[in-house]
C-alpha cells in the first residue's frame, strides 16, 4: 500500500493539500496495486451504493437491512441542534433518518498491502461531505458516497513526519489538530509539531513548533532519547498542547501562542482533555520510597481545569495517593476515571464546577466495563465504553454468559452516583455506548448471531425508550470493525463510520487480502433537510 513506512529521504511537505479528485487509470505514486484490475468491480460497487433497497442483498457482500416499511418510528422529538461558531468544538444532534433501512454509504479499502507490512492509521473525522483519515505521515480526505482506494482521495495533505498525536474533536467549521514528527529522516525525529487542518478541503490552516522534554522526573529540555509524549486538545478558540514540561495554548485562527505554562520537577503535564473546556493532567514522581521509584506507586496525579483564553487554572483536583492511572472521559461536566491500585478503571468520580467531588461511582464489583485506552498516542479522554451526558454517565455491563448472549447499558446520576435508567440489549446482541446526541445516547447494537441485523439506536434516558436509527449488516471481512476498543467509530450527519487504527499485510505473498480501512453506513432514504 502506498502509505507504508516513509522513505529514508522524503521530500519536504506541501503547505496545501493536493487535490486528487480523479485518477488517470493508475495509482501512480499513490499505490502499487493495479487500478485497471480493480476499476470494473469498483464501478459495480459504486452503483450499489446508490440503490435504495428495503431488504437484504445476497450474503457475502453488501448487506442492507430494514424493518417494516423502513420509516423511523421515533415517538419523541430529538433535541434541536445548538448553533455553533467556528471557534467552538462541535456537538451535533443527530436527527432520526427518514428510513431505518441502512445501506453502505462509503468504503475505503486496499488489496495491495505487502506481506509483513504494517501501517498506522491514527485519527478519523467526518463532515457532511468528507471522511478524513490519518495514515502514517499523511492526512487523506475522501468524498462520502464513494467506493475508494488510495489515489481516489478528494485531497491529500503530506506532513513532515508520522502523526504522533491527535484529538477526536472537530470545530464547528470542520477543523481539527494533529501532532507530527519533524524531519523524520533524521536520527532523532522529535514529536514537536502541531498542525491545524481544514477537513473539508485539506488546507493546512497553520502549523507550529512546540518544546519537548526528556521523560522522567526532571522537566528539562530534551537531550536524551526517551521523550515525554505530547497530547493535543481543542476548546473554545484554542488548540492546547501538553509537552511534559508545560502546556501551550495556540489561537485557532492564526496559530499564535495565546499562553504558555510550565511545570516544576518532579511534575510534568502529561495529557489534556478538551471539548467544552480544558483539563490538563499533571503527573508527579515521588522519591520518598526508594523501593517504589519508577513504578506507579511512586506516581501521583493532579488535574487542572484551565481557562482556554488565558491558560489560568480555574480549579485543581488531586486524586488519592495509590492511584495507578487517571483519565478524563468528560471535561464539562467533569468526570474522572480512576484506576485505584488496578490496571482497570475502578471508580468514576464526578466533580462540580469548583473541582470538588460530587459523587463516586464504584465499579469494583466487576459487573461493568469501563475502559480508557492506553496507546502510543496520548489521549486522556479516549474512553470508548464511557459516555457522559449533562447529568448522567453511561457504561455497559459485561457480556452475559447465557445463550443467547446479551448485556445492558446503565446510567449513573452524576450528582448522587445512583443508578438511573437501564437499557437491555436484544437477545443475541450486545449494546455499546457511542456518544451523546443532545439528551439521547447513541449506541451500537452488535449482532452476535450474525442473523439479526446490527443497529444504531438512540436511547432516551428520560423515557427509557430505545429508538432505532439504522439497521444494517456487514460483510464478513468487516465484522471486527464494530469493536470500539480496536477501531474508531464516528456518528456524524446521519451516517455511521467504522475505521481501523492500523492495518497489516497478508501473512505471505501467496495470500490475496482485501482489507477494509473505513466503512460507512447511511440511510437508504434521502436525508431530511
Amino acid at each position: 500500500m502506498s502509505f507504508g513506512p516513509p522513505p529514508s529521504m522524503p521530500s519536504g511537505p506541501p503547505t496545501v493539500a493536493e487535490p486528487t479528485e480523479s485518477r488517470d487509470g493508475t495509482h501512480g505514486t499513490h499505490g502499487s496495486g493495479s487500478s485497471a484490475r480493480r476499476r470494473g468491480p469498483r464501478k459495480l460497487l459504486i452503483g450499489l451504493l446508490a440503490l435504495i433497497l428495503t431488504g437484504a442483498l445476497a450474503t457475502g457482500g453488501w448487506l442492507l437491512w430494514g424493518r417494516g416499511d423502513g420509516a423511523s418510528k421515533a415517538s419523541g422529538k430529538s433535541q434541536a441542534p445548538v448553533p455553533q461558531g467556528p471557534l467552538e468544538v462541535r456537538e451535533t444532534v443527530e436527527k432520526p433518518p427518514a428510513s431505518t433501512n441502512g445501506k453502505m454509504a462509503f468504503r475505503f479499502s486496499v488489496d495491495d498491502m505487502k506481506p509483513g507490512e504494517h501501517v498506522e492509521m491514527p485519527g478519523m473525522w467526518a463532515t457532511d461531505r468528507i471522511l478524513a483519515k490519518g495514515i502514517n505521515k499523511t492526512l487523506l480526505g475522501l468524498s462520502i458516497g464513494t467506493d475508494a482506494a488510495p489515489g481516489d482521495e478528494k485531497w491529500r495533505l503530506g506532513l513532515d513526519g508520522p502523526i504522533c498525536g491527535y484529538t477526536r474533536h472537530v470545530t464547528g467549521d470542520n477543523r481539527t489538530a494533529v501532532l507530527f514528527r519533524a524531519n523524520d529522516w533524521a536520527d532523532e525525529a522529535l514529536c514537536n509539531q502541531v498542525a491545524f487542518v481544514d477537513l473539508d478541503d485539506g488546507r493546512l490552516v497553520w502549523e507550529a513548533k512546540f518544546p519537548v522534554s526528556q521523560a522522567g522526573p526532571e522537566s528539562a529540555d530534551a537531550t536524551g532519547t526517551d521523550k515525554d509524549r505530547p497530547g493535543v486538545a481543542l476548546a473554545h478558540g484554542t488548540v492546547a498542547v501538553t509537552w511534559g514540561g508545560g502546556t501551550v495554548g495556540y489561537d485557532m485562527e492564526k496559530g499564535d501562542t495565546r499562553w504558555s505554562t510550565t511545570t516544576t520537577a518532579p511534575c510534568q503535564d502529561m495529557g489534556v482533555a478538551g471539548g467544552r473546556g480544558l483539563i490538563v493532567r499533571e503527573q508527579c514522581v515521588s522519591g520518598e520510597d526508594p523501593l517504589s521509584t519508577g513504578t506507579w506507586r511512586s506516581t501521583t496525579y493532579k488535574l487542572r481545569k484551565l481557562d482556554p483564553a488565558t491558560g489560568k487554572a480555574l480549579w485543581t483536583y488531586s486524586p488519592a495517593k495509590g492511584v495507578r492511572d487517571v483519565q478524563v472521559p468528560s471535561v464539562d461536566p467533569a468526570v474522572v476515571a480512576v484506576s485505584a491500585g488496578d490496571s482497570e478503571v475502578t471508580d468514576l468520580i464526578s466533580l462540580d464546577d469548583q473541582g470538588r467531588n460530587r459523587a463516586t461511582i464504584s465499579l469494583r464489583n466487576g459487573a461493568y466495563v469501563a475502559e480508557c485506552l492506553l496507546t502510543d498516542h496520548l489521549l486522556i479522554d479516549d474512553c470508548p465504553t464511557i459516555t457522559v451526558g449533562e447529568d448522567q454517565v453511561f457504561i455497559r455491563s459485561k457480556d452475559q454468559a447465557e445463550v443467547p448472549t446479551w448485556n445492558w447499558i446503565i446510567g449513573f446520576d452524576l450528582a448522587t452516583g445512583k443508578t438511573t435508567k437501564k437499557f437491555d440489549s436484544d437477545p443475541g446482541a450486545l449494546l455499546h455506548p457511542v456518544r451523546m446526541s443532545g439528551d439521547r445516547l447513541l449506541a451500537l447494537s452488535v449482532s452476535e448471531d450474525h442473523i439479526a441485523p446490527n443497529a444504531l439506536v438512540a436511547l432516551d434516558p428520560q423515557t427509557g425508550e430505545k429508538v432505532p436509527y439504522l439497521y444494517f449488516g456487514l460483510p464478513s471481512e468487516a465484522q471486527l470493525m464494530t469493536m470500539r476498543e480496536q477501531n474508531d467509530v464516528v456518528v456524524q450527519n446521519g451516517r455511521l463510520f467504522f475505521g481501523v487504527k492500523s492495518a497489516d499485510g497478508p501473512a505471505d505473498a501467496k495470500t490475496k487480502q482485501w482489507s477494509y480501512l473505513v466503512l460507512g453506513i447511511g440511510s437508504s432514504a434521502p436525508r431530511k433537510p
